[in-house]
């Protein structure tokens, strides 16, 4: 009786931490390579990791957490201490992001309770385009996939043109024309190229309209790069 007492009180004990575990990590990120190439993906939280063709990453965030990004780097060199670089989407030259990286990166955006006790999901090009990308909720009878897949590397303007990628002309520029420093904001003629071929992508700063979705609290999300 004694050593029955014992077990069931250490159950009783362990099971906070079950519960902890199941209910922290309520939203999942399933983040595919579909390209025919290696990349890096990178989310912040989460960290970061090689992913070859075809592999799939699977995250788990906490469903207290109020803001992710989630992109792909290319071209990356890491030593065996998790030290390097890459061409796009760099963070401060660590393989587990703990930053944001650097343009030109495509980018999915998720955002906890942020419109009326629903959380947003968008893909955005304000960072610029470096691989192609979709972002679609899995549950939750949420289903609208947001993708941005057009040939934006290789029908790029010259302006915007950089080793690996497409720069935002906010990145390039850095004006109130381009990155709505103040007053009225409107689309120009540069974040239209992107609109044209990305017509669900963010593309400037005012652009929430016709660029962010909703789903219920608590939504898990699948991100496919190359789609």
């Amino acid at each position: 009786m004694q050593k029955m007492n014992y077990f069931t009180a250490a159950a009783l004990l362990l099971l906070p931490s079950l519960l902890f575990l199941q209910t922290t990590h309520a939203i999942i990120f399933n983040i595919k390579n579909n390209c025919p190439y290696t990349i890096w993906p990178a989310a912040v939280p989460g960290g970061g990791r090689r992913l070859d063709s075809g592999q799939t990453w699977t995250l788990g965030f906490p469903s207290r957490c109020k803001l992710a990004k989630i992109w792909a780097r290319t071209n990356c060199t890491f030593d065996t201490s998790g030290r390097g670089k890459c061409l796009t989407g760099d963070c401060n030259g660590d393989l587990q992001c703990k930053s944001y990286g650097s343009p030109p990166h495509t980018l999915a955006e998720y955002g906890l309770n942020s419109f009326n006790h629903h959380d947003y999901y968008d893909v955005s090009v304000m960072e610029g385009f470096n691989v192609p990308i979709e972002f679609t909720p899995t549950n939750n009878g949420c289903t609208r996939p947001v993708r941005c897949a057009g040939d934006i590397t290789g029908q790029c303007p010259t302006q915007l043109k950089t080793p690996g990628g497409c720069h935002n002309p906010c990145t390039v520029f850095k004006t109130t024309q381009y990155c709505c420093h103040s007053g009225p904001c409107h689309p120009t003629d540069l974040s239209r190229f992107f609109k044209t071929r990305c017509k669900d992508a963010f593309t400037f700063p005012e652009d929430e309209p016709t660029s962010t979705f909703l789903c219920p609290p608590a939504t898990s999300y699948r991100v496919v790069f190359c789609p």
